[in-house]
């Protein structure tokens, strides 16, 4: 018994030392791991940072891309991107979108893309409306009224636009026209996929979110957004590493888990941002990805449609998701073609 003891004892303190070996060798692998520095740009999302510009919104750079379109037309078109991602999105149509606009602008809001992402830093839907209040103010158009387009968590900002403007705040932003696209904008928003998997680990982990920010890499990154396309219109791998890009550039990862109280602040303010959709008398319309596990076909649109009577509605392919203006660009244009040209 004795001798059956001891090397018990002898295999116990081996295991034991085993385990330390590996502790000690993984701490600098972690260590490493933890400040992998940033990919590098691809030629095309240089190419979009090359073409644009950044101003200086409380002492944070924001990055913003403008292109002078067609002669003749005074139509302006502001495009408000969702998250994780940037004003990236938007380079599918951006062309088109030319052709038919004086000036079309889009902005990484701050914390996303290339603009600035302090850390630590109160993020909010509130100073998000204030960033694209000074860019507009910043490029002369206070006076000129603004089309506004918009994805996801710029659904929500361009609610606290439409807020400000219908109120007559001090420096709002005249709204001519707003289209919405798959954006949790009612009380109705199931959190799943992505936005679930980063949410509940990120969001309400207290002092652990520094820490599982910088867990997140290019894998995980990668299944949770696709997740949230459809399976016949899933990015491709360039697509994912241009997404992912724009969150690593001066460490974006690192402030997810303040961006994310978003959610919190839909919830808080819904009466004010629901409000405001279903009283304007502004021109609204709603491009919508049925196959959105995010914002899942038909509960969303059906309570969409039942609040917000005045608002035109357009449906697009059953394949698309929760990013139409990538999953399905061509579609995607000519329904806010259509909705712009209605009035």
């Amino acid at each position: 018994n004795n001798r059956h003891t001891l090397e018990c004892g002898a295999v116990r303190r081996v295991s034991r030392e085993w385990w330390l070996h590996v502790g000690l060798l993984c701490i600098p692998l972690l260590a490493v791991y933890l400040h992998i520095p940033p990919p590098q740009l691809s030629p095309a999302l240089n190419t979009w940072h090359s073409s644009g510009h950044f101003f200086t919104f409380r002492g944070n750079n924001v990055f913003y891309k403008e292109s002078v379109g067609i002669v003749g037309s005074s139509d302006v078109l502001l495009l408000l991107h969702g998250f994780p991602t940037s004003s990236y999105d938007w380079y599918k149509i951006w062309d088109s979108l030319t052709q038919r606009f004086n000036r079309v602008i889009a902005l990484d809001f701050l914390g996303f893309g290339f603009s600035d992402k302090p850390r630590p830093h109160r993020y909010s839907i509130f100073e998000q409306a204030s960033v694209v209040e000074a860019l507009v103010a910043h490029l002369g158009l206070s006076e000129q009224r603004i089309n506004i387009l918009s994805h996801d968590y710029g659904d929500t900002v361009a609610l606290e636009l439409l807020y400000r403007s219908d109120h007559n705040r001090s420096g709002h932003v005249t709204i001519n026209s707003l289209c919405l696209s798959n954006g949790g904008t009612l009380e109705f928003h199931s959190v799943r996929k992505l936005e679930y998997y980063i949410l509940k680990v990120l969001k309400d982990s207290g002092f652990i979110s520094p820490v599982l920010t910088r867990l997140i890499n290019f894998q995980l990154f990668s299944r949770g957004i696709g997740d949230v396309f459809g399976p016949y219109t899933q990015p491709t791998e360039a697509e994912f590493w241009d997404m992912w890009t724009g969150v690593r550039i001066n460490d974006g990862n690192l402030v997810m888990d303040s961006i994310l109280q978003y959610i919190n602040q839909r919830l808080k303010h819904r009466e004010r941002w629901v409000g405001a959709l279903t009283s304007t008398s502004t021109p609204l319309h709603m491009i919508y990805g049925p196959l959105d596990p995010v914002n899942p076909h038909p509960e969303f649109i059906q309570l969409y449609r039942k609040l917000v009577q005045r608002s035109t509605v357009s449906v697009l392919d059953e394949h698309v998701s929760h990013y139409p203006q990538l999953e399905d660009p061509t579609g995607f244009f000519n329904a806010y073609l259509s909705f712009i040209n209605s009035f």
